[in-house]
């Protein structure tokens, strides 16, 4: 075999070894890794924490996220086991609203009306679900994930928070988010922050009733906790009754809302968990509860 032609060869014979290598390195490659949850759910002792973990996305609630939120938040929420529920977010941002790139035209008419149904169906689930359910807010909280802040029964946020309705900044009235946050502060401050999307502090929504505490960051967790154990040392039927009766008087005018909480305070003096409170104020004790909605015995 003339030289050249040796040469050509070897060089042949190393190109498919190098390439059967490669081959072979793409077979026994590793698989791609799963991607990570959308939310994370703990829970322990009662309190099941629910995080936003999409921070790459500023925790947009895209409908993946808000259909993981609900998964999250819907799961075992009858149990006896589940008392509250904390909702916190990954990285700076608690959320920074819908993801407007679902919300282009070319995702057409009825994606839209599956993100706000989505969302809305989140929103009224955290208030119909019969544990409380609790913000730890640290960081920004616009639009839709500023709804999602009013629309829990106790918000805690940090000193740094700051929360805002920017949507008539790109064309898009924050309507759904008004829904909740209209019904948490007043009509002139929510139709300020609407009309500007201007962001208020941390400390503004306290004053105005957005949030129910605002604390250091570094105290916030502490803080948060502090609140949902509290919870848990409270009988859980009384607790959701409670938390339903509520939120029905709200929305009735006052005689109207005289009449369901006076039916329910009976409806709550007849449970065990209710009776068992009263003997054990009465005995100086610490009262043992059944966490049953059962009535008591005569």
């Amino acid at each position: 075999m003339a030289l050249s032609s040796l040469c050509r060869a070897v060089r042949v014979f190393r190109a498919s070894g190098a390439a059967g290598r490669l081959a072979g390195a793409r077979f026994y490659s590793q698989p791609e890794p799963e991607p990570e949850p959308l939310t994370v759910t703990q829970q322990n002792g009662g309190i099941r924490r629910i995080i936003l973990n999409d921070p790459r996305k500023r925790n947009a609630l895209s409908l993946s996220l808000l259909e993981s939120l609900r998964d999250s938040i819907r799961a075992g929420g009858d149990s006896d086991d589940l008392r509250v529920i904390i909702i916190s977010a990954k990285g700076p941002v608690f959320s920074s609203g819908h993801d407007l790139k679902e919300l282009t035209s070319t995702r057409g008419r009825d994606h839209h009306t599956k993100v706000f149904l989505t969302c809305a169906e989140v929103m009224t689930l955290i208030q119909d679900i019969p544990v409380p359910v609790i913000a730890m807010v640290n960081g920004v909280a616009t639009a839709a994930g500023c709804q999602l802040v009013a629309s829990c029964d106790v918000a805690v946020a940090s000193d740094k928070s700051t929360f805002a309705t920017p949507g008539v900044n790109v064309g898009l009235f924050c309507s759904t988010p008004a829904v909740a946050i209209g019904r948490a502060v007043p009509r002139k401050v929510a139709m300020e922050m609407l009309f500007t999307g201007s962001p208020i502090s941390a400390h503004d929504a306290l004053l105005h009733g957005l949030v129910s505490k605002v604390v250091p960051e570094g105290r916030l967790e502490e803080e948060t906790l502090a609140i949902a154990q509290r919870v848990c040392r409270a009988s859980r039927p009384v607790v959701a009754l409670g938390k339903a009766t509520f939120q029905r008087q709200m929305a009735q005018g006052r005689d109207a809302a005289y009449a369901t909480a006076t039916k329910v305070m009976v409806d709550n003096l007849a449970l065990r968990d209710g009776q068992e409170g009263i003997r054990a104020f009465i005995e100086k004790r610490p009262p043992v509860w059944s966490h049953k909605a059962e009535k008591a015995h005569d």
